[in-house]
């Protein structure tokens, strides 16, 4: 196995330097090749695919700044580039950092149901299980952002809590790197933010009806519709339904999916808005959740692929409604006003149940956790953003102010005395009585507030006919947290902070050639510190605020047919650590990842296209409480990471696609001494697409099978070392798009 993984790793390394080093070979004739090569490829993707809009270069009508999403590249599926917060979509080939898309194509042709399946295809960011739940958490550049975290159309505070279906969702847009500077700052995110941009009507009308199978017996279907009216299709409609549901590839998992979305636009000569409203159900019964491993000093035996340790009176159910307004006013050709207002309502009730681990021999115990919890946030932004000359040098400002408001109200009941199981023979056990109690389950009180506001002033200066880009910014920021009693909502005055900072970034971009960029930044982030998990003292209650910093340098490529960044980056974070004697949680260290970051898309050769990615990561612990963990790797990050993923178009058969997917992660540790220790694995997806006609409609037939050896394997650890989790076995997924 060891061979195995070294292969995996030179052979993925190789082919991503060797398309960088196709990139920077061909960067010098770009100026003069590049309008050929864009038709010539527009031409040979059209003849595979007549339904696909197709852009090898930036189009001309994009205005970065804005809500026009940053065209796709090539055949549809990535685009390079991105929202930056308050700065609006963007070029990734323009800006001082790194940020990428991925597209609704790359959605339907990978059959991605959730959003963790939509970023599996970044090295960049690593997926998490939530702590003994179901959420969907990631780890961007080795630090955690939670689902919750994530904005929606640039705004946090909006998206549906811990799982997001992708039936909604147009662009999924990763930025890497610390963003406090253009996001403000949320609850996590210092190594990353996603944001997901809705489907809105296109000019061409559409209504798709889907129907989808996944192993073992989920079936679900699905109407995607858009339409435009008026004069110059100035208005349009877009509505989305989804429901899915049956038994997962886990056995005796069961899960359900409802979804309903509605995008309105407007888009006039110097107005633009648009108004977004969803409802998401989320339902998950006899889940498998983590396995505890806080009471032993092992990492046990991987069960077989498709086990269930858990029980059949463990359920999970996540409903939110959300909404969204934006709006954009021309106040004349250089200078645009904009804004923006969200919120959501969301309500979680579970039972959770994981099984801790007591002996080698699979021997654990399981209790039970009740949980009733409403989340409320509202959040909203607003400036102005211009352009204007000063003698030779151009300058885009952007001055603007945004403010999130989060409350959370929650009661919990558990059962101190658990019933005994096994993770290799699992049976029946009756479910624990509740006998402690936090809060009254059928009335929560609130447990705490969330309040940040800033003010963001940015400027980037032009120099040398804009082939020297400055960005330069600053942002006022305001971070209050507060802490509730559990059932009577009293006060914590020991857990209540506040505190404000002027948060600087600045970065550098040098275009030397087109094709070629090379860029700098240093930003900083002010944010509330971490939650202290179940087994402190303080369990629940939020660590303080802290501050993290990155420095990052990097080169960017886009020949027209392949495009791709190399980063260097520093990020330092303080951390939240148990300590052993008083078992209080606290900021008492601090996570320093360096780390180097490779990505690679594009079409090198006719009908064959790439997506790779690559992070090696140096995740160590600093300025630990009297050093007790210094020089220690960060729990749950592994040094090596990468992503390699193909398509190939079969000839001669009209329509027909293959498709192919590598995944290897390097092992991870489990806990802060690093004694315990996840080992390395290796991944494989493969999947067919066929495109064919029904008289004049378009109906596209995707075949995928995930973990295609059904491998067995530890896939993480949440990042207090608590549980572990297990990566999905074999699951076929089947489904068919007709477009009327």
């Amino acid at each position: 196995m060891a061979h195995a993984c070294l292969f995996t790793r030179r052979f993925s390394v190789s082919v991503l330097a060797a398309l960088i080093a196709s990139a920077t070979a061909t960067a010098a004739e770009v100026s003069t090749s590049s309008a050929k090569t864009t038709a010539a490829s527009a031409s040979a993707a059209q003849d595979n695919d007549k339904t696909m809009t197709v852009v090898a270069t930036p189009d001309e009508n994009f205005k970065p700044g804005g809500d026009q999403l940053v065209p796709a590249y090539l055949d549809g599926q990535v685009a390079n580039g991105g929202r930056l917060g308050m700065l609006g979509e963007q070029d990734a080939h323009s800006v001082p950092f790194n940020v990428i898309g991925y597209t609704s194509k790359m959605i339907q042709d990978q059959q991605a149901q959730t959003l963790k399946d939509v970023v599996a295809n970044d090295a960049s960011v690593q997926n998490v299980q939530g702590y003994g739940n179901f959420a969907e958490t990631y780890r961007i550049r080795g630090f955690d952002l939670d689902g919750d975290d994530m904005t929606f159309g640039g705004l946090p505070g909006v998206m549906p809590r811990q799982v997001v279906s992708t039936q909604m969702v147009d662009r999924v847009e990763v930025f890497k790197g610390s963003n406090a500077l253009i996001n403000g700052s949320a609850t996590s995110g210092v190594g990353g933010m996603i944001n997901l941009e809705p489907k809105h009507a296109e000019d061409t009308p559409l209504t798709r009806l889907g129907v989808d199978y996944t192993s073992s017996s989920q079936v679900g279907t699905s109407l995607d519709a858009g339409r435009r009216f008026g004069d110059n299709n100035q208005w349009g409609v877009r509505a989305n339904v989804l429901h899915r549901e049956g038994e997962s590839a886990v056995d005796n998992e069961k899960r359900r999916t409802t979804l309903a979305s509605l995008g309105l636009d407007y888009r006039g000569d110097r107005l633009r808005t648009s108004l977004d409203l969803g409802y998401q159900k989320q339902e998950f019964h006899g889940g498998r959740l983590g396995v505890n491993i806080s009471n032993v000093d092992f990492i046990p035996a991987v069960p077989r692929a498709t086990s269930n340790y858990s029980q059949n009176w463990v359920y999970s159910n996540l409903e939110s409604e959300f909404g969204m307004a934006r709006a954009e006013y021309d106040l004349t050709s250089n200078w645009t006003a904009y804004g923006a207002i969200g919120g959501q309502h969301s309500h979680e009730m579970g039972a959770y149940g994981t099984p801790k681990l007591t002996s080698q021999d699979g021997s654990a115990t399981i209790g039970r956790m009740d949980t009733n919890k409403y989340v409320d946030a509202f959040s909203g932004m607003g400036g102005i953003r211009g352009k204007f000359n000063t003698g030779s040098v151009s300058h885009n400002v952007n001055v603007g102010y945004s403010a999130l408001s989060k409350r959370e109200k929650t009661a919990y009941a558990m059962a101190l005395t658990p019933n005994a199981t096994n993770i290799y023979h699992t049976s029946a056990v009756e479910e624990p009585a509740n006998n402690y109690f936090g809060g009254d389950l059928d009335d929560p009180r609130p447990t705490s507030r969330i309040r940040t506001q800033g003010v963001l002033l940015a400027d980037t200066l032009g120099f040398l006919d804009d082939k020297v880009l400055l960005t330069a910014g600053v942002r006022h920021q305001k971070v209050v947290v507060r802490n509730y009693a559990y059932g009577t909502a009293a006060e914590d005055t020991d857990s209540r902070f506040t505190k404000s900072r002027w948060t600087p970034g600045y970065g550098l971009v040098v275009k030397p050639w087109e094709a070629v960029s090379f860029y700098a930044n240093h930003i900083e982030a002010l944010q509330p510190g971490d939650s202290a998990p179940s087994y402190a003292k303080n369990a629940g209650t939020v660590s303080g605020i802290s501050l993290s910093k990155q420095n990052e340098v990097g080169i960017k490529l886009d020949s027209g047919r392949v495009g791709g960044s190399l980063a260097l980056f520093e990020i330092k974070k303080p951390t939240g650590i148990v300590n052993q004697q008083t078992e209080m949680f606290g900021l008492n260290g601090e996570q320093r990842n360096r780390g180097v970051e490779l990505n690679v898309f594009g079409e090198p050769v006719y009908g064959m296209r790439l997506n790779g990615s690559a992070t090696w990561l140096d995740p160590k612990m600093t300025k630990t409480e009297e050093g007790t963990y210094d020089g220690k790797n960060a729990v749950g990050v592994a040094n090596f990471y990468t992503v390699l993923s193909a398509e190939y178009d079969i000839k001669p058969v009209e329509g027909l696609t293959a498709l192919a997917r590598v995944t290897h992660s390097g092992s991870q540790y489990a806990d802060e001494a690093n004694s315990k220790k996840l080992a390395s694995y290796t991944t494989l997806d493969l999947g067919m697409r066929y495109r064919m006609k029904i008289q004049q409609d378009d109906v596209t037939w995707r075949l995928g099978v995930e973990n295609v050896t059904n491998k067995k394997y530890w896939s993480g650890v949440e990042s207090n070392g608590t549980y572990i989790y297990q990566g999905n076995p074999r699951q076929l997924k089947l489904s068919m798009a007709w477009d009327f």
